[in-house]
């Protein structure tokens, strides 16, 4: 179903992000997006449970709260944490927003990131259980088709895909329940079975927002640098 699912809903990319583009402003300036609580059986809608893996964000735009899927994406977890815990992601940069659609980080200064494989990449790790709902935390591929240090947040609107997506992830197998939640939260299903979903925004979607709405160069830098002062690994534990 995997290779299925790339084949028909890749070629969607080029016009999801298109459509993702737009007017930005500076994050002082951001405009607040209204994302409604979604009634959902996923589980990247429960929240963090008790005793749950979180990373904790501290940015100069505010603070990202994400809870970690450590059983369903083990790879792309543990070099999360392991390049966090060694302190690679402190004072990196936001290096490409685009309204719509993510905000991406996860390089150093000289645009080289990392794993604690020695800069070794690792397999996409997919799984019909996470899918790239708005507020997803992902590892996307590189040329070879390996994930590494970088990551992004999913920044898509809530809104419903088009129908023509919809009526194609129907025919490709998706359960019903993962089409409902891609229509209420929004998303990109063409991300599915491609790059690795390994967490998900429980706070601070409202600075995801802002970020994505900044000032940028043509590349999709912002002007003004949205800095990463740290990433810290906790264990949830409910108030």
């Amino acid at each position: 179903m995997q290779k299925k699912l790339a084949r028909l809903l890749a070629a969607l990319l080029i016009l999801a992000l298109l459509a993702g583009c737009g007017g930005k402003n500076g994050v002082a300036g951001a405009k607040t997006i209204k994302r409604p609580a979604v009634e959902s059986a996923e589980r990247q809608f429960a929240g963090p449970a008790e005793g749950d893996t979180v990373a904790v964000f501290d940015t100069s735009a505010g603070e990202i709260r994400a809870v970690l899927y450590t059983d369903a994406a083990p790879q792309a977890c543990a070099n999360f944490i392991g390049l966090a815990q060694s302190g690679f992601y402190d004072e990196t940069l936001f290096y490409y927003t685009l309204p719509g659609f993510c905000v991406k980080a996860g390089v150093d200064a000289d645009g080289v990131s990392s794993t604690i494989w020695n800069g070794s990449g690792f397999a996409p790790e997919t799984t019909d259980a996470l899918h790239h709902y708005s507020g997803a935390l992902c590892a996307p591929t590189d040329g070879q088709g390996l994930c590494g240090g970088v990551f992004y947040f999913m920044q898509t609107l809530p809104q419903a895909p088009e129908q023509a997506l919809l009526d194609q992830m129907a025919e490709a197998g998706y359960r019903q329940q993962v089409i409902d939640a891609y229509t209420a939260a929004g998303g990109a299903p063409y991300l599915d079975y491609t790059d690795t979903v390994f967490g998900q925004v429980y706070a601070g979607m409202d600075v995801v927002d802002a970020i994505a709405q900044a000032q940028t160069d043509e590349d999709g830098k912002p002007l003004e640098d949205i800095v990463i002062r740290s990433v810290t690994i906790e264990t949830y534990r409910a108030a």
